[in-house]
C-alpha cells in the first residue's frame, strides 16, 4: 500500500459563477500539480483516486481532488443523473479551477495535468483541447474519451489511456478514441484482468505507477519561475 502521509489541506476554488471544494495536497519542491476530474456520481472522496493522488504526492507531483458540481447540483443528481453527463459543463468547471490552480500561491509556479475517470476522462480532454499549451499531460482511468466528441482531434496534450483488461465494452470506446486522439503522444494501456473499477489485487497499483510514470516524464519540463516578491 502506498502512503498518503502528505498533508492535505480543503480548499474552495472559484470557477465561474460556482464555489467548488476540493483537497489540496502539495509535496515539498512539486515537480507539477494533477487535477483530478471524477467520474458519473463520484466525488473528490473517490477511494481509486485519492489512492492514486496519494501514489502521485509520494512521487513529488502535488493533486488537487475537486469536486465539479456544487452540492445543490449533487442533490439534485441523486433524482435526475443528468449533470455527470454534461460533458461540456464539467470540462467548463475544470477550466475555471485550472485558472484557480495558475493564480493559487502553492500551485502557480507548476505545470498542470489532469486525471480524469469515466466521464471525468472526457471533460479532461475537451479543457485540455481548450488550453493546448498550459495542460502538459493527461492520463484517463477507465474513462469515456469517446465522450469528448470532436474535441479529440484537438487535444494536443500527451494522453494516456488505462483501461481494465476485462472491461471489454470500455477498450473499445477507448481504441476508437485513441486514433482520433490529435496529440502524437499517446498511448492505450490495458491492465490484464481488471474490470471497470480495477478492484482486483494489484489492478490500482498498476493504475497508480502508470499514472505516476505519465506525468512524471511530461510535467516536470516547464516548470514557471516564481513571481517575485513585492517590495
Amino acid at each position: 500500500m502506498i502512503s498518503t502521509r502528505i498533508a492535505e489541506e480543503r480548499v474552495r476554488a472559484v470557477a465561474g459563477s460556482v464555489v467548488l471544494e476540493g483537497n489540496l495536497g502539495v509535496p515539498e519542491d512539486a515537480l507539477g500539480v494533477v487535477l483530478f476530474a471524477h467520474g458519473s456520481g463520484s466525488s473528490r472522496n473517490s477511494p481509486r483516486n485519492r489512492f492514486v493522488a496519494g501514489a502521485l504526492r509520494e512521487h513529488g507531483l502535488a493533486t488537487l481532488l475537486i469536486d465539479l458540481l456544487t452540492r445543490s447540483e449533487e442533490l439534485a443528481e441523486v433524482q435526475t443523473g443528468y449533470l455527470r453527463f454534461d460533458i461540456e459543463l464539467l470540462a467548463e468547471r475544470l477550466s475555471g479551477v485550472t485558472d484557480w490552480l495558475s493564480a493559487n500561491p502553492s500551485t502557480e509556479r507548476l505545470p498542470i495535468g489532469y486525471f480524469g475517470a469515466s466521464t471525468g476522462a472526457a471533460a479532461a480532454l475537451v479543457a485540455a483541447a481548450e488550453r493546448p499549451q498550459q495542460i502538459k499531460a493527461v492520463v484517463s482511468r477507465g474513462g469515456r474519451p469517446d465522450l469528448a466528441a470532436a474535441a479529440l482531434q484537438r487535444v494536443r496534450s500527451p494522453t494516456l489511456l488505462i483501461v481494465g483488461g476485462n472491461d471489454a465494452p470500455v477498450i473499445t470506446l477507448n481504441e476508437l478514441a485513441f486514433e482520433q486522439l490529435g496529440t502524437t503522444e499517446k498511448r492505450l494501456e490495458i491492465v490484464p484482468g481488471a474490470t471497470h473499477l480495477f478492484e482486483e489485487p494489484g489492478a490500482l497499483e498498476q493504475v497508480a505507477q502508470l499514472a505516476s510514470e505519465w506525468f512524471g516524464r511530461y510535467l516536470p519540463q516547464e516548470s514557471r519561475p516564481r513571481r517575485p516578491a513585492s517590495i
